[in-house]
């Protein structure tokens, strides 16, 4: 199991071909800065890969967050809406955003292994 990244900054976990958890980057918080509110996507919802899931906001700005795969929300993350802090603290691991069923397991293969996001993020 290894973390994919979009170029919107999302980092998906891929637990199986069937599920996957995400969250946005260390770079992504960096950029946003202290988070200070998370609107989650509702648990059942359907999105397609590219679509806006949610919404970060930190004390200097408010960001998209973005599908980087498609397919229906199982699970969000009550501990993160309860303290947005853990984007910033824990960006990979307790700060995670959702947990989706996937819809099309073929589309992580379009996104970028940890190398070379970290290539596009340095770019960024």
């Amino acid at each position: 199991m290894s973390l994919k990244f979009s170029k919107d900054h999302e980092w998906v976990n891929a637990a199986d071909a069937n599920a996957a958890i995400v969250g946005i980057t260390v770079h992504a918080q960096d950029a946003l800065g202290d988070v200070v509110f998370v609107d989650l996507p509702e648990v059942g919802k359907t999105f397609a890969q590219g679509d806006v899931a949610g919404v970060v906001e930190s004390v200097k700005a408010a960001a998209d967050v973005y599908m980087p795969v498609s397919g229906a929300i199982v699970e969000v993350n009550e501990a993160l809406r309860n303290d947005p802090s853990l984007a910033n603290s824990d960006p990979l691991a307790a700060g995670w955003f959702f947990k989706v069923k996937l819809s099309n397991p073929g589309e992580l293969d379009g996104l970028m292994d940890e190398t070379a996001y970290g290539s596009f993020a340095a770019g960024a």
